[in-house]
């Protein structure tokens, strides 16, 4: 289950925490963005780069203690040298990029996930039912499109006929043939732990604040739209 799925369902975790730990007081607008399409029961879904970690989960879930050739890059500030062998390891201002080109199998992928949640995995594989792409780079946060035209749903693809995957990500209509989803974040409070009330370490901070406000579901599906909202506290 994704991020804005838990939201929705009232099943709000640390994984969802950590998608809003980046964000102020303020309103958002086009974020985790999907785009699907339908034919004869092969989906085919397009999202932002929100997404990411959650759909190399989900594929490695799948693909469970199986492996297969992943391809891609693991980017994060903290230091992975020992934890997996890696092909080539770049890195700027501090924000390292470890590129992987082996034999994995669903389990190591999830260990290392769970070890750092922090880090983005921007994996390309297979396992069944499911082929997942996602493009080897760092996020550029808040991109926004040209002009009045929103940020494209083009950094991660996954093609799968599993329909329980797919009713996470579009649940307004099950026999949908096309469908166009985006968020706005609308951060109103952000409410500090009182044992960081008077601390200096803002980065702390930051990252154990709970961020309190409202996502706005704007989806059109099958050339109907709808807007909704769902409140937050994570």
């Amino acid at each position: 289950m994704n991020f804005i799925k838990k939201i929705v369902d009232g099943q709000i975790d640390g994984w969802v925490h950590i998608q809003f730990q980046k964000f102020s007081k303020g309103n958002f607008k086009n974020k985790a963005i999907v785009e699907a399409k339908n034919s004869k029961g092969n989906f085919t879904i397009k999202t932002s780069s929100e997404f990411a970690n959650e759909l190399v989960k989900i594929v490695a879930e799948k693909l469970g203690e199986d492996t297969t050739k992943i391809i891609g890059a693991i980017v994060s500030t903290s230091d992975l040298k020992g934890k997996i062998e890696f092909k080539e390891i770049k890195q700027f201002q501090g924000v390292k990029r470890y590129f992987i080109d082996k034999e994995m199998s669903g389990e190591e992928v999830l260990s290392l996930i769970s070890e750092f949640p922090k880090a983005f995995f921007a994996l390309t594989f297979e396992a069944k039912n499911c082929k997942l792409k996602i493009k080897p780079k760092a996020p550029k946060s808040g991109k926004p499109g040209k002009g009045n035209e929103a940020p494209k749903a083009d950094f991660c693809v996954l093609k799968t006929s599993d329909v329980e995957i797919v009713k996470s990500f579009i649940f307004e209509k099950q026999d949908f043939k096309d469908a166009k989803i985006n968020h706005g974040f609308v951060i109103e409070n952000i409410e500090i732990p009182a044992e960081l009330k008077n601390s200096d370490d803002f980065a702390l901070i930051r990252e154990k604040s709970l961020r309190v406000g409202k996502i706005i579901r704007n989806a059109e599906i099958d050339g109907v739209k709808t807007s909704k909202e769902y409140e937050f506290r994570a």
